[in-house]
């Protein structure tokens, strides 16, 4: 899949999102949303985040998920990982999975999600990254 591709998807989740406006993992989904995307906030210590109910998983989310953003350590990536590939096999919902910047799969990771046919997308920041292609201002803490 080619990272033009990922931003044609509506649906985001977000693991790891945060209530805090000075965090990486609030901004980039704030920027996500207010450029027209459906955000999922994945955090098992709120209820809501950008005004949406948050879940303690991806696997608890009721609608279709397109993208899974992870802000978390890339020690739980394959955890991550293996949620994502039981929603696929499950739902058959989840097309990529995208690590924000410094965080990165551990050998192995990449190729069972490529096996069922997640794309992964790792160390890059989506929010960067759409503001590039699409000649838009990425969003800095505290100017949300």
């Amino acid at each position: 899949m080619d990272v033009r591709d990922v931003f044609k998807l509506r649906t985001i989740a977000v693991v790891g999102a945060s209530r805090d406006p000075s965090k990486w993992a609030y901004v980039v989904p704030l920027y996500l949303k207010r450029a027209g995307y459906r955000i999922v906030p994945i955090n098992p210590t709120a209820s809501e985040i950008l005004g949406e109910k948050t879940y303690r998983s991806i696997l608890e989310v009721p609608e279709p998920i397109d993208v899974v953003q992870v802000f978390r350590p890339s020690e739980e990536v394959p955890k991550i990982a293996e949620e994502a590939i039981k929603r696929r096999r499950e739902r058959g919902d989840v097309k990529v999975v995208w690590l924000q910047l410094g965080i990165r799969a551990s050998p192995g990771v990449r190729e069972a999600l490529e096996a069922e046919g997640i794309a992964l997308f790792e160390n890059m920041c989506m929010m960067e990254t759409h503001a590039e292609l699409f000649g838009l201002k990425p969003l800095e803490p505290g100017e949300v």
